[in-house]
């Protein structure tokens, strides 16, 4: 019998149905962080233009050591990235609505065929695999309500394996915040 401990609950995994599994648990990121990896991470996350000479002097150590310091956490995969964050009301996509989707079959090759599906379709920005009441859900981006509407009928509600469609229209955005907190994360 295997026990997990989910935040400060342990649990016997076969009594309760919704523990997780510990085969089911990704690792922790096998990468030592020391607290200047860690100010890295955080300076990046926060302004991903930075030169490398400013977050050497921002972290405090010399432009070399942190250049190899970046690449070593960009190898690691901790950095996947760096992206521009873009005034989508500016470019014209004022409407911003998250959906969720049912699907009728959840086999794996169904899941497959409809994360393919969505992943082609660039109105969507975010597609994610839920448990509980939703198969997936999406946040997709419309210039107006006309084009939300054709989207939704031809693109959504259309496509195949879907069962139902819930949706949420975002009235406003009172918080983004890129990355994750780093607070004690990967700590030596």
């Amino acid at each position: 019998m295997k026990y997990c401990c989910v935040g400060n609950i342990i649990a016997r995994t076969t009594l309760i149905a919704h523990v997780v599994r510990m085969e089911d648990i990704p690792p922790v990121s096998k990468v030592k962080l020391d607290a200047i990896d860690r100010h890295i991470l955080e300076q990046l996350r926060d302004d991903g233009r930075i030169t490398n000479v400013e977050l050497a002097r921002r972290v405090g150590i010399s432009a070399p050591p942190c250049l190899r310091r970046v690449r070593a956490l960009e190898q690691a995969g901790l950095i996947r990235g760096y992206h521009a964050d873009l005034n989508g009301e500016e470019l014209g996509y004022g409407l911003a609505v998250f959906v969720w989707i049912g699907l009728d079959s959840q086999h794996e090759d169904d899941l497959s065929a409809f994360e393919a599906r969505m992943a082609k379709l660039p109105m969507i920005r975010e597609c994610h695999m839920l448990t509980g009441e939703a198969d997936f859900i999406l946040k997709v981006v419309a210039q107006d309500w006309d084009a939300w509407q054709s989207f939704l009928t031809t693109e959504l509600i259309a496509a195949p394996n879907v069962a139902s469609v819930k949706t949420a229209p975002v009235l406003r955005r009172s918080k983004v915040e890129f990355g994750v907190p780093l607070d004690g994360i990967g700590e030596a």
